[in-house]
C-alpha cells in the first residue's frame, strides 16, 4: 500500500481541526486569524515592520499550504490566477499563503451555509473591476509605445 492511501484526505483532516461547527468563529477573518494565516500589521510611528506570519498551527497551516499549492496547479482556476496575481508583487511564499487563507474561508462559507464550492474562475478579477482592468490594460499597451483609443464594442 502506499504511503499516500495510509494517510486521511486533506478535507477531513481540515474538519477535524475546525470542526463543522462555525458558530463559534464571528466571521471568516476570525478564522483565518486563528489559523495563523494573516499577515501581521506591526507599525510603529509610521513605519510598517513585518509582515510575516505567526507561528501556531502546527497542523492546519501546513495541510492547508500544501492543499494550496495542489489548487494553484490546476488549469483555469480562481486559485491559480488568484496565486498569478500575487506572485509578481509579493512573491511565490506570501502569494501561496494568500491562497491558503482564501481556501479556508471559502471551507468557512461552505461550513456555515452548507453549500457545494463553486469555483469562481480565472475570469473573476478581471469581471469584478472591469474599470480598474481597462485602466491597467491601456497603460501596459502605453507603455509598450502604442496609442490607446477605446470605444465601446457594438
Amino acid at each position: 500500500m502506499r504511503a499516500s492511501c495510509r494517510r486521511p484526505s486533506v478535507a477531513a483532516a481540515i474538519v477535524s481541526e475546525i470542526g463543522f461547527d462555525m458558530a463559534r468563529f464571528p466571521s471568516a477573518s476570525h478564522l483565518v486569524s486563528w489559523a495563523t494565516l494573516c499577515p501581521r500589521a506591526e507599525e510603529s510611528a509610521g513605519r510598517h515592520r513585518s509582515t510575516r506570519i505567526r507561528k501556531g498551527a502546527n497542523w492546519l497551516k501546513p495541510m492547508l499550504v500544501q492543499a494550496a499549492w495542489s489548487a494553484v496547479r490546476k488549469k483555469n482556476s480562481y486559485e491559480r490566477s488568484l496565486f498569478l496575481r500575487l506572485k509578481g508583487r509579493r512573491g511565490p511564499l506570501k502569494a501561496i499563503v494568500a491562497v491558503a487563507a482564501s481556501m479556508l474561508r471559502a471551507i468557512f462559507y461552505i461550513l456555515r451555509d452548507k453549500v457545494p464550492y463553486r469555483d469562481l474562475g480565472p475570469a473573476h478579477f478581471d469581471t469584478a473591476d472591469r474599470e480598474q482592468a481597462k485602466k491597467r490594460l491601456v497603460h501596459r499597451l502605453k507603455t509598450l509605445g502604442y496609442q490607446v483609443d477605446i470605444r465601446e464594442a457594438a
